[in-house]
């Protein structure tokens, strides 16, 4: 008989955006794992949603699955079978393993050895006598942040399950939950074609629903989107933000988009327009329109899932919604400039930054200290250093501003608009707007030295105290999203702040024991500072170093982050444009290393030794004068080379020199002088872990 297709529909209230987006990633696997383990063949999966759907499209369905015939080899008889012919505990324990009564279990000669085997036979079923319980089990198996209940029902779902819809080709499969029975009727969309949709077959499913108003798939609806957006664009000369995350959002709002456009009063564009934007992308899904300049004009687009014969109705209820947002907003920021920035760092007083660490007003104090510190590390001096200062105490004000508080994916936003509006210089204005970034990883550092000293000063207090009062994260969470912090500190250090970080981890923590914490000082720093050698070491390999290489620096002992960043890569550059030598080099230091004695010192007799070993001693003088030159250049490079230039003679030494001597003498001093050539190494990189990593 010919296969069929399976199409299976599970219809909702409208399911939370983000949540179905993420169901619709995982549905296709779920649905392949069920058929999969039920034994049943099939084709592709294709996988539609919408708001208020989620359907599962299979090709290539037979009406029985296959009879099978699978054969297990199990023990040797004389294993399986006591003297008397019954079955020992290893034929039982093989029998339940395949399923099978041990009783049935056959003996075949294989070779003069007598083995058992279990045949298991396994009769052709009827597919659509199992798919009841498969897909009813399908529908439990889509995991949700959140679930609920409705009704007097104890089944649970995202939101309230008001349909089912099952046919395999044009046979109903009367699939069960929460009181309903899947049937063959699908509902349109909610106002333009609600039905009950009669379907004649499954393969028309998917058409039946396109002819009902409803556009089945994610992809789809936002091409309709972008299609009709860039209509508008080129018809009004204006351009459209559509940031991806809101995207997302808005083509799981709708099942047949139309994409309309809407303005508010000019009146509105006084507002920073940061919050104009906020108000209509993250509260209201509208995407702003601007001009070609950047400039943001007082008209947006409005994605509608109504019925476009009610447009101007649509539109003018969207723009009355937008108009009180924005009220709202400019009424805030009226309010908030009616004070200076400086007046609501006392308000931070309210607001608890850590229960154990105090308010966010104590970390304002915090943050100040420790700019002071890095901007003096820095170098800043004069203005620059006073802008670290100021912006350091007022970065944090607005967050008790009322538009921050209505609207807070703006913090840092309007501090700066605050600040220019009470007169604080250009630097300080824009180093509080920076003072968050990095936010995410890739993402721009500040634009100024002052913005990089006010951010990490930020990200390090917070780092410290919650170390010191033991929060910090945990292989499975990180609350206070600490990872990021430290990722963003190194992304600043490489961008030009120029300070020691083992210094700022002790600027920190001393300001935290002056103000009163108490916490086992020695422990936290050996905690921070290895927190953020790993992520040191996470960054150096996923931009592509060698984890051997990565590891020769760090058993070297260095702690620096940008001293372990600059020493990995001049090793991997020098490694990559003479790995011959590095490597060479690298197994003669593990042999090196490996042969001597560490207790003999380094006080080498040269009247001791040959002509050989008088050269790589005299080469180890040159190397230990010309590394210790280039260490304290920062010049890795030449020290790398400094140490490429001892290949020849230590290969030279192992060639013609007896290391174990027979005269005790001699042997101890070719040791000492095998402890001054490692030594050369020991503030570069130990090229040990290269050789075992060969």
């Amino acid at each position: 008989m010919a296969n069929k297709t399976l199409a299976f529909e599970i219809g909702t209230e409208e399911l939370p955006a983000f949540d179905l987006h993420a169901a619709t990633g995982k549905l296709g696997g779920l649905a392949a794992d069920a058929l999969d383990g039920a034994k049943i063949p099939h084709g592709d999966i294709a996988v539609y949603t919408t708001p208020r759907r989620l359907i599962v499209v299979v090709a290539d369905v037979p009406e029985a699955t296959e009879a099978t015939v699978e054969e297990f080899r199990g023990p040797a008889a004389k294993i399986a079978f006591d003297e008397n012919g019954e079955p020992t505990k290893a034929a039982v324990g093989f029998a339940r393993g395949k399923g099978v009564d041990p009783a049935a279990l056959e003996r075949r000669d294989e070779n003069g050895t007598e083995y058992v085997y279990a045949v298991k036979e396994t009769p052709s079923v009827d597919v659509a006598a199992l798919l009841p319980d498969l897909l009813g089990n399908l529908i439990t198996s889509i995991s949700w942040p959140k679930s609920q209940r409705w009704g007097s029902r104890r089944e649970q779902f995202s939101r309230p399950v008001r349909w089912l819809f099952a046919m395999l080709g044009d046979v109903v499969v009367p699939v069960e939950f929460a009181g309903l029975t899947a049937g063959n009727t699908t509902c349109g969309h909610r106002f333009l074609a609600p039905g009950p949709h009669e379907v004649a077959n499954a393969d028309e499913l998917i058409s039946t629903l396109r002819s009902a108003h409803v556009v089945p798939s994610e992809a789809e609806r936002e091409a309709t989107i972008r299609e009709q957006v860039k209509a508008i664009e080129a018809e009004t000369g204006l351009v459209a933000e559509l940031p991806a995350r809101t995207m997302e959002e808005v083509v799981n709002l709708t099942e047949d988009p139309t994409v309309m456009v809407g303005e508010f009063d000019e009146l509105f564009l006084a507002v920073p327009k940061e919050i104009t934007v906020d108000a209509m992308l993250v509260h209201q899904r509208y995407f702003p329109l601007f001009n070609a300049d950047g400039s943001l004009t007082n008209k947006f687009l409005i994605t509608s899932n109504g019925n476009p014969k009610y447009h101007d109705n649509i539109v003018d209820g969207n723009q009355r919604v937008v108009a009180a947002r924005l009220y709202d907003a400019k009424f805030f920021y009226d309010e908030d400039l009616k004070a200076p920035l400086e007046a609501y760092v006392e308000k931070l007083s309210e607001v608890v930054f850590q229960e154990s660490l105090g308010t966010t007003r104590a970390k304002t104090d915090r943050v100040v200290a420790l700019a002071k510190a890095l901007a003096a590390d820095a170098g800043l001096a004069g203005q620059d250093a006073a802008d670290a200062e100021r912006a350091a105490f007022l970065c944090k004000a607005d967050l008790v501003t009322g538009a921050v508080v209505e609207f807070t994916s703006v913090q840092g936003i309007m501090g700066r608009y605050y600040a220019k509006a009470a007169g604080e210089t250009d630097q300080v204005a824009e180093a509080i707007a920076d003072h968050y970034r990095p936010r995410f990883s890739g993402d721009d550092t500040p634009a100024s030295m002052v913005g990089k000293v006010v951010a990490t000063a930020d990200k390090l207090d917070t780092i410290c105290g919650l170390f010191a009062v033991g929060q910090g994260p945990t292989g499975s969470s990180d609350p206070f999203a600490l990872r990021r912090s430290a990722i963003g500190i190194l992304a600043m250090l490489e961008d030009g702040l120029d300070v020691s970080l083992i210094d700022a981890i002790d600027a920190s923590l001393d300001i935290y024991e002056k103000g009163g914490l108490e916490f086992d000082r020695a422990a936290v720093r050996a905690e921070v500072i290895d927190f953020f050698v790993t992520r040191t070491k996470v960054m150096l390999r996923d931009g592509g170093c060698a984890a051997d290489t990565v590891d020769a620096v760090l058993t070297a002992g260095v702690e620096e982050p940008m001293t372990i960043v600059a020493r990995a890569r001049a090793l991997e550059s020098a490694r990559a444009n003479d790995k011959e030598t590095f490597d060479d080099l690298a197994t003669a230091y593990a042999r090196a290393n490996n042969l001597r004695e560490a207790e003999a010192g380094a006080d080498v007799d040269e009247s001791l030794l040959n002509e050989h070993a008088h050269a790589l001693a005299a080469a180890v003088t040159e190397a230990e004068s010309k590394v210790a030159k280039a260490l304290a250049e920062d010049d890795y490079p030449a020290a790398l080379a400094d140490l490429a230039a001892l290949r020849a003679p230590i290969d030279d030494f192992f060639a013609n020199v007896m290391v174990m001597d027979d005269d005790a003498s001699v042997r101890a001093n070719n040791m000492k002088l095998l402890n001054r050539f490692v030594s050369v190494f020991a503030n570069v990189a130990d090229f040990g872990k290269m050789a075992k990593a060969k």
